[in-house]
Protein backbone atom coordinates (compact mmCIF):
# COMPACT_ATOMS: atom_id res chain seq x y z
CA UNK A 1 0.00 0.00 0.00
CA UNK A 2 1.50 3.20 -1.46
CA UNK A 3 1.59 6.35 1.16
CA UNK A 4 -0.45 9.48 0.05
CA UNK A 5 1.30 12.45 -0.58
CA UNK A 6 -0.87 15.90 -0.48
CA UNK A 7 1.14 17.57 -3.50
CA UNK A 8 -2.51 17.99 -5.70
CA UNK A 9 -4.27 19.16 -3.06
CA UNK A 10 -1.42 21.79 -1.95
CA UNK A 11 -0.61 22.88 -5.27
CA UNK A 12 -4.46 23.67 -5.42
CA UNK A 13 -4.33 25.49 -2.31
CA UNK A 14 -1.27 27.23 -2.94
CA UNK A 15 -2.49 28.66 -6.39
CA UNK A 16 -5.74 29.30 -4.78
CA UNK A 17 -4.15 31.88 -2.59
CA UNK A 18 -1.73 33.05 -5.19
CA UNK A 19 -4.26 34.16 -7.21
CA UNK A 20 -6.13 35.74 -4.72
CA UNK A 21 -2.77 38.00 -4.09
CA UNK A 22 -2.17 38.85 -7.19
CA UNK A 23 -0.82 42.53 -7.71
CA UNK A 24 0.07 42.65 -4.48
CA UNK A 25 3.24 44.41 -3.46
CA UNK A 26 6.70 41.99 -4.24
CA UNK A 27 6.77 38.93 -2.23
CA UNK A 28 2.70 38.96 -1.30
CA UNK A 29 2.51 37.92 -4.69
CA UNK A 30 4.79 35.78 -5.32
CA UNK A 31 5.71 33.64 -2.03
CA UNK A 32 2.79 31.51 -0.97
CA UNK A 33 3.50 32.12 2.94
CA UNK A 34 3.50 35.70 2.70
CA UNK A 35 0.57 35.56 0.69
CA UNK A 36 -1.70 33.34 2.70
CA UNK A 37 -0.69 35.96 5.33
CA UNK A 38 -1.54 39.24 3.15
CA UNK A 39 -4.72 37.81 1.52
CA UNK A 40 -6.03 36.78 5.58
CA UNK A 41 -5.67 40.02 6.15
CA UNK A 42 -7.14 41.93 3.05
CA UNK A 43 -10.07 39.44 3.49
CA UNK A 44 -11.23 40.29 7.05
CA UNK A 45 -10.65 43.82 6.19
CA UNK A 46 -12.74 43.29 3.11
CA UNK A 47 -15.31 41.84 5.62
CA UNK A 48 -15.23 44.83 8.10
CA UNK A 49 -15.75 47.26 5.04
CA UNK A 50 -18.71 45.48 3.97
CA UNK A 51 -20.11 46.21 7.45
CA UNK A 52 -18.96 49.43 7.51
CA UNK A 53 -20.06 50.45 4.43
CA UNK A 54 -23.98 49.75 5.95
CA UNK A 55 -23.12 52.26 8.84
CA UNK A 56 -21.44 54.99 6.31
CA UNK A 57 -24.11 55.03 4.18
CA UNK A 58 -26.78 55.37 7.04
CA UNK A 59 -24.78 58.25 8.31
CA UNK A 60 -25.32 60.22 4.94
CA UNK A 61 -28.44 59.56 4.31
CA UNK A 62 -29.15 61.28 8.09
CA UNK A 63 -27.07 63.88 7.11
CA UNK A 64 -28.79 64.43 3.79
CA UNK A 65 -32.09 64.64 5.42
CA UNK A 66 -30.74 66.42 8.40
CA UNK A 67 -30.44 69.07 6.12
CA UNK A 68 -33.14 69.06 3.82
CA UNK A 69 -35.76 69.33 7.50
CA UNK A 70 -32.85 72.76 8.66
CA UNK A 71 -34.05 74.33 5.31
CA UNK A 72 -37.70 74.38 5.97
CA UNK A 73 -37.22 75.17 9.80
CA UNK A 74 -37.00 71.89 11.85
CA UNK A 75 -34.84 69.35 13.18
CA UNK A 76 -34.13 65.07 12.19
CA UNK A 77 -35.40 64.39 15.09
CA UNK A 78 -38.68 65.61 15.22
CA UNK A 79 -38.86 65.61 11.58
CA UNK A 80 -38.69 61.43 12.04
CA UNK A 81 -40.87 61.65 15.05
CA UNK A 82 -43.85 63.59 13.18
CA UNK A 83 -43.63 60.93 9.99
CA UNK A 84 -43.90 58.42 12.69
CA UNK A 85 -46.87 60.18 14.23
CA UNK A 86 -48.39 60.87 10.44
CA UNK A 87 -47.91 57.22 9.56
CA UNK A 88 -45.49 57.27 7.02
CA UNK A 89 -43.68 54.29 6.46
CA UNK A 90 -40.36 55.69 4.20
CA UNK A 91 -36.94 54.32 5.32
CA UNK A 92 -34.10 57.04 5.67
CA UNK A 93 -32.62 56.07 1.68
CA UNK A 94 -35.72 56.80 0.29
CA UNK A 95 -35.97 60.25 2.26
CA UNK A 96 -32.23 61.17 2.02
CA UNK A 97 -33.17 60.96 -2.17
CA UNK A 98 -35.90 62.59 -1.64
CA UNK A 99 -34.49 65.51 -0.15
CA UNK A 100 -32.12 65.79 -2.80
CA UNK A 101 -33.96 65.41 -5.36
CA UNK A 102 -37.60 66.65 -4.99
CA UNK A 103 -36.80 69.54 -2.66
CA UNK A 104 -40.56 70.64 -3.16
CA UNK A 105 -41.50 66.92 -2.28
CA UNK A 106 -39.66 66.69 0.87
CA UNK A 107 -40.79 70.27 2.05
CA UNK A 108 -44.59 68.74 1.91
CA UNK A 109 -43.28 65.95 3.94
CA UNK A 110 -41.75 68.48 6.62
CA UNK A 111 -45.12 70.15 6.51
CA UNK A 112 -47.15 66.80 7.49
CA UNK A 113 -44.80 66.10 10.21
CA UNK A 114 -45.10 69.46 11.75
CA UNK A 115 -49.18 69.29 11.45
CA UNK A 116 -48.72 65.99 13.31
CA UNK A 117 -46.92 67.36 15.83
CA UNK A 118 -48.94 70.83 16.61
Amino acid sequence: MARIKGALHSRKRHKRVLKLAKGYYGAKSKQYRTAKAAVMRAQASAYVGRKLKKRDFRKLWIARINAGCRQNDMSYSRFMYGLKQADINLNRKVLADIAVNDPEGFANLVETAKAKLA
